[in-house]
């Protein structure tokens, strides 16, 4: 099965296809070739507005025996872990910054405030999802290795925990993105497939671990002197609210309806303009604020950071004009909607995929017999998403 047999992509040629890779190329090229002092202005100013609120916080926690200040401390270094992790540290390591020549502000030499170590999320992420992306048995963000997110992946009672299991990553995602690139799946079927590369990333892991929740449970704490355990529950919080807010903007990028999912077979011979269809239909966007998209690390714009992952983030705005017309023009799906709603819609998907697939498909058969009842179904792909989107709705 070739991705071009995928019915959103049905009516394109192979010139289609070799067309939309080269208009998707010429917006690389314009991007690459207009960045300069007003793109490194900005990544500058992120950070020093970073560092700027994390120092506020810090200073709260001096006085985080008063409840008021308690709260301040904790929201002030919530907010600043939430942009170190997203709009700074996930785009830094992606290279976004690598054009500027600064060795404090590069991917080969950030480490970012988490427990995940860069090197292994650079391979997990930047190299496996954005490589493979939603591709089932390649892409470890499908499901995180412990979640069923689609019907083609094999239901196991295990899977009636999700609800229970997809709370807890929640809560500690940061946990769960520091083993990510581990062999979790050998681990857990006692055959390993590179003992030796498996210990040598556990103990990796182990270290920046020590190092990360000694300075956030341990060493600033004890700088507050008596204040030590209203600022470690404080940086407790903190780093709770990181957890919750990064892993609700990244399931809002992969799980809502319509984001679709691959197999290794459709990956075969892939062309480029092949490449750039599974990015566009394997991710989702979501609306809001120029402040919202700052805070998600521009990651409602998932589309246009799937299509350009190394792309400075802050241009990704005028990118998404392009990017549609390039959909309008060629009817192609551009799944985007609230964040509310791309949130639930992926939530909804968890827990219903905790169920077998006979019960599932029943559940869905409904809804869909229901939209298509209020439609007038036709074979044309922009009808077909139509009837997509009501049943949705």
């Amino acid at each position: 099965m070739a991705i071009s047999d995928i019915k959103e992509f049905a009516h394109l040629t192979e010139a289609d296809v070799e067309a939309l890779g080269q208009e998707f190329d010429a917006i690389r090229r314009d991007i690459e070739e207009s960045r300069g002092a007003a793109d490194e202005e900005y990544i500058r100013s992120i950070i020093k507005t970073q560092r700027r609120i994390e120092i506020a916080g810090r200073a709260a926690l001096f006085g985080s025996v008063v409840p008021p200040l308690w709260m301040a401390g904790a929201a002030l270094l919530g907010v600043a872990k939430i942009l170190e992790n997203m709009e700074i540290g996930h785009n830094v390591m992606h290279g976004q910054w690598d054009w500027m020549n600064d060795p404090e502000i590069h991917s080969a030499t950030w480490e970012w405030d988490n427990v995940c170590p860069a090197e292994q999320w650079k391979h997990s992420h930047n190299y496996l999802h954005h490589t493979y992306t939603n591709v089932i048995g390649k892409d470890k963000d499908v499901g995180y290795e412990i979640l069923r997110v689609t019907s083609d992946q094999k239901w196991n009672p295990v899977n009636l925990g999700q609800p229970v299991f997809n709370t807890l990553l929640m809560l500690l995602f940061q946990h769960g993105v520091a083993i990510h690139d581990l062999d979790i799946e050998g681990l857990l079927r006692r055959d390993i497939q590179d003992p030796a590369e498996f210990k040598a990333k556990l103990e990796q892991v182990g270290r920046k671990m020590r190092k990360q929740m000694g300075k956030d449970y341990i060493l600033f704490p004890l700088l507050t002197g008596p204040q030590f355990i209203t600022t470690l529950t404080a940086n407790m919080a903190a780093n709770l609210i990181r957890n919750v807010w990064s892993y609700a903007i990244i399931f809002c990028g992969h799980f809502p309806d319509g984001a679709e999912v691959f197999t290794e077979e459709q990956l075969e011979n892939e062309t480029s303009g092949e490449w750039y269809l599974r990015q566009l239909l394997g991710s989702a966007n979501f609306t809001g604020n120029r402040l919202m998209h700052v805070m998600s690390g521009s990651l409602g714009y998932q589309i246009e950071h799937h299509l350009f992952p190394d792309l400075p983030s802050n241009r990704y705005p005028e990118i998404a004009e392009r990017v549609t017309a390039i959909c309008e023009k060629y009817d192609l799906p551009y799944n985007i909607g609230p964040f509310p709603k791309q949130f639930w819609k992926s939530i909804r998907t968890i827990w219903r995929l905790a169920l077998p697939n006979k019960k599932f498909a029943a559940e869905q058969q409904a809804h869909e017999s229901e939209g298509l009842t209020r439609e007038n179904a036709t074979t044309s792909p922009s009808a077909e998403r139509t009837a997509r989107e009501t049943v949705a709705a």
